[in-house]
C-alpha cells in the first residue's frame, strides 16, 4: 500500500514499530527511537520520550505520527515508584509529543494503546467493546487510560486527528514474554496438563495488527475513533497450546486435568495468579472497527502462529 504522506514512527526498533517500518511502502518515512533501528529506509532520530524533549525537528513537514513508543511491563521492575514512571513515559511523554505534533500541523496521530484499558479479564460470553468505560487495574493499562484521555482532550482542542488502537496480547517472530514460553513449551511437546481449558481468548497476530495501524493511517472514517482489534477467532489455551504444537512439527500431549484441580495446585505452590491467566476469558468484540474501516484481519490464527515458528533474519 502506497502512502505519499510523511509519516513518523516512533518506538522504531520495538516490537510493533519496527515491523510497521517495514511493512510501509514510502519514500518519507521518519523513525524515532533510542537506538537506531537498522532499517535502510527513512531517517532516523534519537530520541527518548519524556516530558522535556523537543521533537520540532523530527515533526517538521509530518502528516502522520503513529505512536508505537511506550514504557511496557517490566520484568522485577526496580523502579522505587512503577505507576510514576509509567506515568511520566505514556501520558505526560506521549502528550508532550501529541501537543507539539499538532502545533507543527501534523494532521492525525495514531495511538497505540491496550486492551488493558479495558479490563485484565471479560466474563463467560462477554466481550470489551470500544464504548466500554475504563476498568484499567494494572500501572501499564491505568497509564494507557490517561494517556487516551488526554489525547482525545487535545483533539477536540486542536486540528489534529487522533485514532486510537486498542490490541490485545500481539505475538509474532521474535515475541517475548508469555507467548515465546508457551512456544518453548510447544517445541518440546512434553505432556501437560492443559487439555481441558474451555477459556476465550482474543489475541492478534502482529501482521493483522500492523495491517490495521495503515489502514488508520489513511482512512477518512478513522478520524478520532477508538478501535479495538484481534485476529477474530477467539480460542482457548487448550487450542492455542495444539495450534503451536503443530507449528511446531509436533503431535500435541495435552492431558485433560480439570481446571479446579488446576487452580487448586496454583494455590499450593503460590502461582494462583498464573493460572488464572491461563484459565481466564479475554474477549474482544472487533465489530466496529470491521464495519467502520470495511477491514478484516488478512491472516488466520493459524498462519500467524505458523509465522512465529519460521526463522527470520535480523539486522
Amino acid at each position: 500500500m502506497k502512502h505519499e504522506k510523511t509519516l513518523l514512527i516512533t518506538g522504531a526498533t520495538g516490537f510493533v514499530g519496527g515491523t510497521l517500518a517495514t511493512k510501509l511502502i514510502t519514500k518519507e518515512l521518519r523513525l524515532l527511537s533510542r537506538r537506531d533501528p537498522c532499517i535502510p529506509r527513512g531517517r532516523f532520530y534519537q530520541a527518548e520520550i519524556c516530558p522535556l524533549t523537543d521533537y520540532s525537528t523530527v515533526l517538521k513537514n509530518v502528516d502522520v505520527v503513529v505512536h508505537a513508543a511506550a514504557r511496557v511491563h517490566v520484568m522485577a521492575d526496580t523502579a522505587s515508584n512503577p505507576l510514576e514512571e509509567y506515568l511520566a513515559v505514556n501520558v505526560a511523554g506521549t502528550l508532550n509529543l501529541a501537543k507539539q505534533a499538532a502545533q507543527a500541523g501534523v494532521k492525525r496521530f495514531v495511538f497505540i494503546s491496550s486492551i488493558k484499558v479495558n479490563g485484565e479479564s471479560t466474563a463467560c460470553n462477554k466481550k470489551f467493546s470500544m464504548i466500554d468505560q475504563s476498568h484499567a487495574s494494572d500501572d501499564y493499562g491505568i497509564s494507557k487510560a490517561q494517556a487516551e484521555v488526554a489525547l482525545r482532550q487535545l483533539a477536540a482542542e486542536s486540528m489534529m486527528e487522533v485514532v486510537i488502537i486498542r490490541p490485545p496480547l500481539v505475538y509474532g517472530p521474535s515475541v517475548k514474554a508469555n507467548f515465546a514460553a508457551m512456544m518453548n513449551l510447544a517445541k518440546k511437546n512434553l505432556p501437560l496438563p492443559l487439555g481441558a481449558i474451555n477459556n476465550k481468548r482474543s489475541l492478534v497476530a502482529l501482521d493483522n495488527l500492523v495491517d490495521l495501524i495503515i489502514t488508520c493511517i489513511d482512512h477518512p472514517k478513522a478520524a478520532n475513533q477508538t478501535f479495538l482489534v484481534s485476529d477474530d477467532h477467539d480460542v482457548s489455551t487448550t487450542e492455542l497450546l495444539q495450534m503451536m504444537t503443530r507449528a511446531a512439527g509436533k503431535t500435541p500431549r495435552l492431558l485433560p486435568v480439570p481446571v479446579s484441580w488446576l487452580k487448586f495446585a496454583g494455590k499450593l505452590i503460590g502461582k494462583q495468579a498464573v493460572v488464572d491467566r491461563l484459565c481466564g476469558n479475554l474477549q474482544v468484540d472487533i465489530t466496529h472497527t470491521k464495519e467502520t474501516l470495511n477491514w478484516s484481519p488478512p491472516i488466520s490464527m493459524e498462519e500467524g502462529i505458523r509465522r512465529c515458528f519460521v526463522k527470520e533474519d535480523l539486522c
